[in-house]
């Protein structure tokens, strides 16, 4: 279609035909802390869920930004925290019923991100929520909407990405011994991994991680350590173990 013909439909175009349509973001960020993996969750202070926990987020600005710029906006706003780093899409929700705005004539649809980061910060509310904190994955209290169901979406996409990247070595302070991150695997999929299969994973991948000096351990012989190696992607993948 030229320019001009681009226009003309444009200017006859009738965007009333179209009942109202709105689309949100919602956050799932997980890091570990006191060696349990946690997740930011924010109470809400208006309604619909009024005083219920739920994953940070909000409206996408209608023509002013994308998912990902109100995603890292959203953060800011509810927590305090400034985001600088990857965020995941999950995927999009988009059940009819998922938002009792529906039954007010709108409909809303959300996109849904993730991370798995180090070393975050300590969490403040701001003017769109009551409170907010860090909550053990395994303690998470009754969400609003259908936040549980994303919750377990991206907690599965984190689990599933340490099973084929090198990202638990960002989660470790260098030089670290095998024990220590054995520790991290063990708190993102909530079992830890078979010691034996653990070690000779990880020191036969290519790249997963580099020898350092060893550390005196009292009553026993010096603890090897380790240093992150160059790697991200891990072939073949570290599987989980199997329940």
């Amino acid at each position: 279609m030229s320019r001009r013909g681009e226009a003309a439909w444009l200017k006859d175009y009738d965007a009333s035909a179209y009942p109202p349509f709105a689309l949100t973001v919602d956050l799932c960020i997980f890091t570990i802390r006191d060696d349990v993996l946690q997740v930011l969750l924010v109470r809400r202070s208006d309604h619909p869920y009024k005083g219920f926990w739920a994953l940070p987020g909000g409206h996408v600005e209608h023509g002013r930004e994308s998912a990902e710029d109100a995603a890292v906006r959203e953060l800011c706003e509810e927590t305090g925290i400034a985001w600088e780093g990857h965020l995941e899409q999950v995927r999009t929700y988009s059940d009819p019923q998922r938002d009792p705005r529906i039954k007010a004539g709108l409909q809303v649809a959300s996109v849904a991100f993730a991370a798995l980061a180090p070393s975050l910060p300590e969490p403040s509310a701001g003017s769109d929520a009551a409170d907010v904190r860090w909550w053990p994955v395994a303690e998470v209290p009754e969400l609003g909407y259908d936040h549980a169901r994303i919750l377990a979406d991206a907690l599965e996409r984190v689990r599933s990405k340490l099973e084929y990247t090198s990202l638990a070595t960002q989660f470790v302070e260098e030089p670290f011994s095998l024990g220590e991150l054995r520790k991290v695997y063990t708190a993102v999929w909530g079992e830890a991994p078979d010691l034996g299969n653990f070690r000779r994973k990880v020191l036969s991948t290519p790249g997963f991680v580099v020898a350092a000096a060893a550390r005196g351990e009292s009553g026993g012989r010096p603890a090897q350590l380790y240093r992150r190696g160059e790697a991200v992607l891990l072939h073949p993948a570290m599987l989980r173990p199997s329940g």
